[in-house]
């Protein structure tokens, strides 16, 4: 299963991606070089939302739908 998530950094801004291990994916954002470069300069960050998809290219897909959301709308999601 993969998943599209959405973080809320330490600054508050938010910041989406997709993994097919949620937990590991979260810990490498807060502690480790393998984290997003954008997320290596504002941490810690916490997981806000995930949503499992059946396959890479949905998850890839709802991602690429999620960012081209505003950040009102994206904290929506977070808040359901």
């Amino acid at each position: 299963m993969w998943y599209v998530y959405i973080l809320k950094c330490s600054d508050g801004t938010l910041y989406t991606g997709i993994t097919n291990d949620i937990k590991r994916r979260v810990g490498e954002h807060n502690s480790s070089e393998l984290g997003a470069k954008y997320t290596r300069g504002r941490r810690p960050v916490k997981l806000m939302y995930a949503r499992g998809m059946d396959s890479k290219v949905e998850a890839m897909r709802e991602e690429y739908r999620i960012k081209r959301l505003s950040k009102e709308k994206k904290e929506g999601l977070c808040n359901q």
